[in-house]
């Protein structure tokens, strides 16, 4: 529900308030159950919970904005390099065929930076073949979320596509960079004397140390390291305690507001934190987004006048 909720806006992170924006959700899946009930809990939307396929015949005929992230374990750099042709990455299909029957004036969708590397060139091609068929101008742009206010060292790439070609999307601008980047003891901080406690996830694993990312140390005075999900465990150690990072402070990471709650233990609520879209980078996101949608709907609007 990342990408949702920062759309949605109205939370609070870090002491600073993300206005409310205008979008309304009319149709949201997932396929893991603990997302759905974290999902359904905190958005407080009905969410059609297991596979896609199972379930896209409920999917409207109609909307303004489709978004999604495919899942990126056959293109990650540490997934199996299948592309979009694996088993998992294939679902990006679903969302092929979800713009295709909703005819959206607009459609975002968001994956890993190894989407840009040369072993899937194949398969960028063939994302932005798929969706450029459908009458999209797609265009697509690394973001590294640290930029955009995520206490987190995380960089994904936004496929957007625009239905109105003589609409423009514009992507947000950066407003920090690596001197003025949120550091971790900013993030989490506040968190170092706080007990243990299952209902609001701050608890973390007792994983042992182990070689190369199971091992780093958050440094105070830099961001995190990328919060991942499939890390068996194995997250970042505290700067100061004797400790992996809690899941509360994961969330911190991700930009999750504190109020916040994950429906789950923590093995599934690592899961869910690391796979989703920080709501801080997709309220920027959000924020362009929306102005576009409303100079297409004015532009159709002027074209309709001098028709």
């Amino acid at each position: 529900g990342g990408m949702d909720l920062g759309l949605l806006g109205g939370f609070t992170f870090l002491g600073e308030k993300f206005a409310n924006q205008p979008f309304e959700i009319v149709w949201a899946n997932d396929l893991n159950r603990y997302a759905c009930d974290t999902y359904a809990s905190n958005l407080g939307h009905l969410i059609h919970c297991g596979s896609v396929w199972d379930h896209f015949d409920t999917i409207p005929e109609k909307c303004d904005l489709v978004i999604g992230g495919f899942p990126c374990q056959d293109i990650s750099i540490n997934g199996k390099r299948a592309g979009v042709a694996g088993e998992r990455s294939g679902l990006y299909r679903a969302m092929v065929n979800a713009v295709e029957r909703t005819e959206p004036k607009m459609f975002v969708a968001e994956n890993v930076r190894g989407l840009l590397y040369k072993y899937n060139e194949a398969s960028l091609r063939q994302v932005i073949s798929d969706f450029s068929g459908l009458g999209y101008k797609v265009t697509l742009k690394l973001y590294h979320a640290a930029d955009y206010g995520v206490p987190q060292r995380r960089e994904r790439v936004f496929i957007v596509g625009v239905r109105d070609d003589l609409v423009q999307f514009e992507p947000p601008k950066a407003f920090l960079d690596k001197t003025t980047w949120i550091t971790s003891s900013q993030a989490i901080g506040d968190l170092e004397n706080r007990e243990q406690d299952p209902e609001y996830s701050h608890i973390w694993s007792l994983a042992r140390k182990s070689s190369d990312q199971g091992g780093r140390v958050l440094d105070p005075g830099k961001t995190s390291h990328t919060i991942r999900a499939e890390c068996h465990g194995n997250n970042q150690f505290h700067y100061s305690l004797p400790r992996r990072i809690s899941m509360r402070e994961a969330a911190r990471f991700q930009t999750f507001p504190d109020n916040f709650l994950f429906k789950a233990k923590l093995r599934e609520t690592e899961r869910m934190i690391g796979n989703a879209v920080p709501p801080v980078l997709a309220w920027h996101m959000g924020q362009r987004i929306a102005a576009t949608l409303k100079e297409i709907i004015q532009h159709s609007a002027s074209a309709m006048a001098a028709e």
